[in-house]
């Protein structure tokens, strides 16, 4: 049995099996047992090499053992590090987590995997994805090992030594014409959706503020008192209604920025839906009974409870197949149509931004670039208007 010191340990290596074994002695712990540290291979050199990595990882603090892997990582991040994430969220991760990372790159230990494994993973994923989901699923392995990290199971994050590879095009968000924005509204009148997709269309709410709206949140403007009040006390039989924009389907229950809590009037058609939808939704609670759970939600399934996303998607396609535009549209398109019909007739950006709850213009112009008319050409009408226009020749 040979002894050798590494660093300030004294290790022995002898042989075992068809191989060698090398042990470095690391006192007792407190059962008073003694702590050893065990590295096995072919040859006495490798498992020097192995000892003398081991040091290392135990003066810099890593205590992983040689068989925490990839998978064993990501499973622990799904487990401890999402804790305050939505559900939606979770579940997301999960499979973005189960489907691209644990499969290819599960099996690798920890400590060896290497920035060459992690750019050959995202290289293969970005034949096939888009670029925002090859950043998602990248963002999964990165926070996985940065938790990996806090916990002294791997000395580096070499995750975050690769940059995410562009892939391919993901399919750019739509718009509706007016002419096909009036067919989905047709579309949708005998659907449970159809005040979801009225007010969704005509005030650009996002759609985790749709799901998020209460009754409370529909207020009527009172003439007499010079106050809003909600329609859960003043009823619909009022001339002006707004909606409070100030909570979203979001962790914590707020809007996606401060500016995004903004109050709306609401146009004619979108009141007249809602009133439609209140009295539609008072018959759903008599028919629910002891089943319904009051949650004050606009927008609910039949027994009251939140709408799920995935489910409002679904309802939303057979509309637009309805309407004769297909299933390849989302709820989302319907705040970029509300974008283009207010560019389309004129409404400045700045009022678009407000209305849309953005900090400022230009991140309306580079969300809905492709919904914004163009106004390069204002100048010159302007200047014509001031000047004249002079005959050519």
């Amino acid at each position: 049995m040979a002894k050798i010191l590494i660093g300030k340990y004294e290790a022995t290596i002898y042989p075992e099996g068809d191989g060698y074994t090398g042990a470095i002695s690391l006192g007792f712990g407190p059962d008073g047992r003694r702590q050893r540290l065990k590295r096995k291979a072919k040859t006495k050199t490798a498992v020097k090499d192995k000892l003398i990595k081991a040091v290392k990882d135990l003066e810099a603090g890593v205590s992983a053992s040689e068989t925490y892997t990839v998978r064993d990582a990501v499973n622990d991040w799904l487990t401890k590090g999402l804790k305050g994430r939505s559900e939606n969220t979770t579940t997301k991760l999960r499979i973005l987590a189960e489907t691209h990372v644990i499969p290819k790159l599960g099996k690798i230990k920890l400590k060896q995997l290497s920035a060459d494994h992690v750019d050959a993973w995202l290289d293969q994923l970005a034949e096939e994805l888009a670029t925002t989901t090859l950043r998602e699923i990248h963002g999964v392995l990165k926070r996985a090992i940065r938790q990996a990290q806090a916990r002294d199971m791997v000395l580096r994050n070499v995750a975050e030594l690769v940059t995410t590879p562009k892939g391919t095009n993901g399919r750019p968000s739509k718009a509706l014409t007016r002419q096909q924005a009036e067919a989905v509204l047709k579309a949708a009148e005998f659907s449970e959706l159809h005040a979801y997709v009225v007010l969704s269309l005509t005030t650009g709410i996002r759609t985790e503020e749709a799901r998020a709206l209460r009754w409370d949140h529909v207020v009527a403007w009172i003439p007499s008192l010079k106050q809003w009040h909600p329609v859960t006390e003043a009823g619909f039989k009022h001339k002006k209604f707004a909606i409070y924009v100030w909570r979203a389907d979001r962790v914590g229950g707020d809007t996606k920025t401060r500016k995004s809590r903004r109050t709306l009037e609401l146009p004619t058609l979108a009141a007249q839906a809602l009133r439609q939808h209140h009295t539609r939704q008072a018959t759903q609670k008599l028919k629910a009974g002891e089943a319904w759970q009051d949650h004050n939600l606009l927008f609910c399934t039949s027994v009251g409870t939140p709408l799920d996303a995935s489910n409002v998607r679904r309802a939303f396609r057979r509309i637009t197949n309805r309407a004769g535009l297909g299933t390849t549209w989302s709820p989302r398109e319907l705040r970029h149509s509300f974008v283009s019909i207010m560019s389309d007739q004129g409404v400045p950006i700045e009022t678009i931004a407000d209305l849309v709850g953005h900090a400022g213009t230009s991140v309306t112009e580079a969300v809905y670039r492709h919904q914004l008319r163009p106004v390069i050409t204002k100048g010159a009408q302007t200047m014509n208007t001031i000047f004249g226009e002079k005959p050519t020749g």
